[in-house]
């Protein structure tokens, strides 16, 4: 696992000469990678046009001129949402997404939009919208992050060695807004920032739980660092650099994301309780094997940090807490002041049309536990699994998802949604 995560990394930091052969590209217009590749495969077949066939209607053949008239609509998918995973039990919802483009498509990244609404059979109701729109000519990127949640998780003592037979339910409620806004300053190049809050209240014991719930990581922890059991917030400013030459941002085929936010809370801003400063990278990239790609390979590779400070404990770097990450485990099922991702996904298509594909994951997790003396890379929570991809929108290359993961110890987890996990 040490190997394979290191090999991961390096992937994420290729070369600069790689870098700057694809900046090198992409001298005419900073979107100008945005352009269809000739040598690329073009789904011909989606849900819709399925849903038109099966009741007969005959689909007109677009002329060029309405082709590219289409490009510039908006596209709106939306589909139940039906799963279970050890955070939320069954869970029954609906997702949707919004697809467009706000400019001329040769010279403005794809947009999107996406939410959802959900309840498990664990009394959970959990709702949030996301969105990443690029301006015509790609001038500003705005990003958001909006969650409204009534919840439980499981908490554990920090680190990624952590056994199930330890675990303490909390619930409590939950908002979080993210926004940040970044001006596009080079080709692919993106400087802002924004303003970040997560705040939990109304902590209490999970259902059954009470009689060992002082004797919790999570109250264990509150003691040590002098937070309030019952409610914590943290809420501050961030700075961060996008670098982004995907083909699209919703499903790319190829190029590059790499990311890093620097995120400072202060006490008592908007009611926080610590201040603490939090370092965030993100780095994709997508490979073809054939040349069409039909099968390509997509890597990433993430690391969360508290480099000074204190985090409140359900504000520290956890798995799955973007939504997307270590599929084959719950959210909060490994957690630390340092955390480092590896993932690598095998997609392909199982139909000549597009309609249906499929995709193998593997993943790793390490954590560490400051106040144990456990340091990150000691130990690692290894993933797998595999799922269905189903068309949704063959112009924004939209997919419904489902996946199924395993972790060890025996975690495993279903899951669905609309768009890629990376």
């Amino acid at each position: 696992m040490r190997l394979l995560c290191f090999w991961l990394a390096l992937i994420a930091a290729a070369p600069a000469s790689v870098w700057a052969q694809e900046h090198t590209l992409t001298q005419v217009h900073p979107a100008s990678e945005n352009l269809v590749d000739p040598l690329a495969f073009v789904p011909t077949l989606d849900v819709g046009d399925l849903w038109h066939d099966v009741r007969h209607q005959k689909r007109a053949v677009e002329d060029e001129a309405l082709a590219a008239a289409k490009r510039r609509e908006h596209f709106f998918v939306i589909a139940p949402n039906i799963g279970s995973k050890p955070s939320t039990g069954f869970s029954v919802g609906v997702n949707g997404n919004l697809a467009f483009f706000d400019g001329d498509e040769k010279t403005t990244h794809i947009s999107s939009v996406s939410g959802g609404l959900r309840v498990s059979q664990k009394q959970q109701v959990l709702s949030g919208v996301r969105f990443s729109v690029f301006t015509a000519d790609d001038h500003w990127f705005i990003a958001g992050d909006n969650r409204l949640q009534w919840t439980s998780l499981n908490t554990y003592t920090l680190g990624a060695e952590t056994l199930p037979s330890s675990a303490e339910n909390v619930k409590y409620s939950a908002v979080r807004l993210y926004e940040t806004a970044y001006r596009n300053v080079r080709p692919h190049l993106f400087v802002g920032g924004g303003i970040n809050m997560s705040t939990h209240g109304d902590i209490r014991p999970g259902d059954g739980v009470l009689e060992t719930y002082d004797q919790s990581a999570y109250v264990a922890y509150n003691t040590l660092h002098g937070f309030s059991p019952d409610s914590q917030t943290s809420a501050g400013a961030s700075a961060g650099l996008v670098y982004d030459t995907r083909d699209n941002g919703i499903n790319a085929q190829r190029g590059w994301l790499a990311s890093a936010t620097l995120r400072t809370y202060f006490n008592g801003f908007l009611g926080g309780d610590s201040t603490w400063q939090q370092l965030y990278i993100d780095v994709r990239t997508y490979r073809k094997l054939t040349t069409d790609g039909r099968h390509k390979l997509a890597f990433w590779f993430l690391s969360d940090s508290v480099l000074s400070g204190t985090a409140p404990y359900l504000d520290l770097p956890t798995t799955g807490s973007d939504g997307r990450s270590a599929r084959g485990y719950s959210e909060g099922r490994y957690r630390g002041e340092h955390l480092a991702y590896g993932e690598v996904e095998y997609r392909g298509t199982l139909t000549p049309n597009g309609l249906l594909g499929m995709v193998v994951f593997l993943n790793t997790t390490t954590v560490d536990n400051a106040d144990a003396g456990k340091r990150l890379f000691n130990d690692f929570a290894p993933a797998a699994g595999l799922g269905l991809r189903v068309l949704l929108n063959k112009h924004s290359r939209t997919n419904l998802t489902m996946d199924y993961g395993w972790g060890k110890e025996g975690s495993r987890g279903l899951y669905l949604g609309i768009q890629e996990a990376f």
